[in-house]
């Protein structure tokens, strides 16, 4: 084992190092491999942002100063600490001081109110009756008393109430109708 360790570069002997002093022992090779990817990529984000930071300042090559500032960037945007317990438990009482709505006894599952489904209708279905001879005649005779020249709109207005539904009706194809 020793003979392969010789072998290794030396950022590779390095995370070995690394993992054997925080307890690690046993370990798949390739893990010294992700240790490394995550190792260049990090060193290379934070060299590009001082780079980013070097030429902002007008500065012809990176210094300890652009290298701190990057770093110090990295660690405030892509590490979070948690709230401290405090703030947690305030949020925690301030939650739990409003009440869970009463469950509806009942089996199965419990729904939702009727006009918050997706499932309820949101439409009527109005079926036309047959008209018998005389109800045609008298139909045809009440189109022709109408006044002639009617304004539809103000019609339209008249007819349908503010605030209520309207009703639509949908030829039944194929269906046969009640008689």
């Amino acid at each position: 084992m020793a003979d392969r360790d010789d072998d290794l570069p030396r950022d590779a002997k390095i995370v070995k190092t690394l993992l054997k002093s925080m307890g690690v022992d046993d370990y798949e090779p390739r893990v010294v491999h992700q240790f490394l990817e995550l190792w260049y990529r990090y060193v290379v984000d934070v060299l590009t942002d001082a780079q980013v930071y070097s030429e902002h300042a007008g500065k012809s090559a990176i210094d300890c100063d652009d290298v701190k500032l990057a770093i110090q960037s990295k660690v405030n945007f892509s590490f979070s600490q948690p709230p401290p317990r405090e703030v947690l438990l305030e949020l925690a009482r301030n939650r739990n001081k409003i009440p869970l709505p009463r469950s509806i006894a009942g089996p199965g599952i419990p729904l939702p109110p009727e006009q918050d489904t997706l499932i309820s209708p949101n439409y009527q279905l109005a079926i036309p009756k047959r008209q018998t001879g005389q109800a045609v005649e008298e139909a045809e005779e009440d189109e022709e008393s109408v006044d002639p020249n009617p304004n539809p709109s103000q019609e339209h207005k008249a007819e349908l109430p503010q605030n209520t539904p309207q009703r639509v009706s949908f030829p039944l194809v194929g269906a046969k109708r009640p008689r």
